[in-house]
């Protein structure tokens, strides 16, 4: 039978199932005993949500100009809080979206919990995820998903915001963004989390601007919102959130703000959770914020979760300011935060399940006595906040955001290259690193081309290119330094002379490198109707090729300080929370992506290289 009708199919099976019942959270209690199997569903009525940014901080349905309030859950198996894998190996993970199975049984515990949204940590861009995006429509969830995953990453230790991350992010946005139920993208989570990494954020702020270009010429015909996560740390939080929301030109600002937050633990209060100043603080943003994490686990664990926090987040203490929030996170994992625990393709729910379950029925239930805002009575006097001071020990990341990456322009600087990388040494990690350190130490210039300073907001023409690009832009260099001189290219084998292209590839009409789209079918009947295009907060079509408008790098080249390290991922970096991050709860070694030149010039001590 269709699958439109499978979800009809056993509806009423779960009526006695859904525990809507406005009781208390502190006291509910579960039975943990029943196993779930794959069921069908009952859909949800849905409405069209409009965010409109020159109306200011909230989100709203189209068909009625109601508030919009996110209710959602973090649905990824593997994920620590922040984002982290739980696994020690980043080949591999699981994409919720791409199991059809565990989706379709899953989508009706998601609905008992009142769920009108999930986040996903981890998406695979050449995935079908019709199926499961489809259920979701017409479950009348939405989806917010993350662009990055683990080694794919902005790392903040070594940022960089290349060629082959690009096309990683628009990949996934070319396969979610057809859906009618994607609400948006995380552009990073918790990347800086710390003021000693603070630089990084200018990377991911590059690619919030990068993405919202790319969403505008993909001509999706709704309005679909990049965003930022942040962590809860007390010398960045508030930085960061005026960082990506600052500018006159705010095609680089994020359309909504993240906060993965676990401040209210156990029983507390909306004043002493520290719930209340963080409230304060974001009284007057200008784009939608939202808890992109919460659930605090102590004590007790997963059990001993009471959610009391949640019914204050949708009260009129702080629905003003908040759209929302999503609890962290849908399965058990070792650090023990689940609602439910798996056992094979079994699903049994934990006793902090019908907790959630209640308070969100709570919610609903007490909907109007709430006060909320109508779209049509709401003008913002909210503005962008000023972009915060480079100050040494502080904030180390200029408003200068690195340019958008450009495949033609790297292959074109190879193309036309005389020293080049041999092909042996290409293959071999070691090799690279060697070589790296080798030529960046006997000529700093040599390696100006692909070095950036995210303070000072000065980086390399090639900073975008991948890590072999970047090498042969350096021995290049070297070798036109020292006059071409026939010892200048060869390192003992590890590059070659060859005759520079005479043709060139033209350069394209936008600077942005290509995706990877993904073929795969999406609703035609969606229950979940698109997002309205945004007004006011759209982004250019494309940007400039081999614009320096953008801010530089991070990291150092063999000094302490964070001035002027090569623009390339750390091939092997402590991650803990984020793309590229150091968390409280999960520590995992992470390898890099675009390349490890950062880090290998401060292994080897090459020479800094100031810009």
């Amino acid at each position: 039978m269709g699958f439109t009708n499978i979800l009809r199919a056993a509806a009423a099976a779960l009526v006695a199932e859904q525990a809507l019942a406005a009781v208390d959270p502190l006291t509910a209690k579960v039975s943990p005993e029943r196993n779930y199997e794959p069921l069908a569903f009952l859909p949800i009525s849905s409405r069209q949500i409009a965010n409109l940014p020159d109306q200011g901080q909230y989100l709203f349905y189209s068909s009625n100009g109601t508030q919009f309030f996110i209710k959602g859950v973090a649905y990824q198996q593997g994920i620590a809080p922040g984002g982290a894998s739980e696994s020690t190996t980043t080949s591999t993970f699981i994409d919720s979206l791409a199991d059809t199975a565990s989706c379709t049984r899953d989508i009706p515990l998601l609905q008992e919990l009142g769920t009108n949204t999930v986040r996903v940590y981890a998406i695979d861009p050449t995935a079908d995820h019709s199926v499961c995006m489809n259920a979701l429509d017409a479950a009348g969830i939405y989806v917010i998903a993350d662009l990055s995953v683990p080694g794919e990453s902005i790392n903040r230790d070594s940022p960089a915001w290349t060629t082959d991350l690009y096309t990683r992010y628009a990949g996934v946005i070319d396969n979610l963004g057809q859906y009618q139920n994607t609400l948006g993208f995380f552009a990073g989570n918790e990347v800086t989390n710390n003021k000693t990494n603070s630089n990084s954020a200018a990377f991911v702020k590059a690619a919030v601007r990068d993405m919202k270009a790319y969403i505008t010429s993909k001509n999706f015909g709704r309005w679909i919102g990049v965003g930022y996560a942040t962590n809860d740390d007390a010398d960045t939080r508030d930085l960061l959130a005026n960082y990506f929301n600052c500018g006159t030109d705010q095609t680089a600002a994020v359309d909504f703000w993240g906060y993965n937050i676990y401040e209210w633990c156990g029983q507390s209060t909306f004043e002493s959770s520290g719930y209340q100043e963080r409230t304060q603080a974001f009284a007057n943003y200008s784009v939608p914020a939202f808890f992109s994490e919460y659930g605090c686990n102590n004590p007790g664990g997963a059990n001993g979760r009471v959610f009391q926090d949640t019914p204050v987040l949708y009260s009129d203490l702080m629905n003003k300011v908040w759209s929302g929030g999503i609890v962290y996170e849908y399965f058990q994992e070792q650090n023990d935060f689940g609602l439910v625990e798996l056992s094979g393709s079994q699903v049994t729910k934990m006793e902090d399940f019908q907790p959630l379950a209640n308070a969100i029925a709570s919610v609903n239930a007490n909907a109007s006595d709430t006060t909320t805002v109508t779209m049509s009575s709401y003008t913002s006097s909210n503005v962008p906040r000023a972009c915060p001071a480079v100050a040494a020990n502080s904030w180390l990341a200029s408003d200068i955001l690195p340019p958008t990456p450009n495949t033609t322009l790297c292959e074109n600087m190879v193309a036309s290259s005389a020293c080049v990388v041999s092909d042996a040494t290409a293959a071999d990690a070691d090799s690279m690193a060697s070589l790296f350190g080798t030529v960046c130490g006997l000529d700093a210039t040599a390696c100006k081309g692909i070095t950036a300073n995210a303070t000072t907001g000065k980086y390399g023409e090639f900073v975008m290119c991948n890590t072999t690009q970047q090498l042969t832009n350096a021995l290049n260099t070297y070798y036109t330094n020292q006059k071409k001189a026939s010892t200048a290219c060869d390192f003992n084998g590890a590059a070659k002379v060859v005759t520079p292209s005479e043709t060139l590839i033209p350069a394209s009409s936008s600077s942005s490198s290509g995706s990877s789209s993904s073929s795969v079918s999406t609703s035609d009947n969606s229950t979940v109707p698109a997002l309205t295009p945004s007004s006011s907060s759209g982004s250019p079509s494309s940007i400039a090729s081999g614009s320096t408008t953008g801010a530089g790098g991070n990291g150092s080249t063999g000094t302490a300080n964070n001035n002027g390290a090569l623009s390339a991922n750390s091939n092997s970096s402590t991650q803990s929370s984020g793309d590229g991050t150091s968390g409280a709860h999960r520590t995992t070694t992470m390898l890099g992506s675009a390349g490890w030149a950062g880090s290998l010039l401060m292994a080897v001590g090459a020479v800094a290289i100031t810009l």
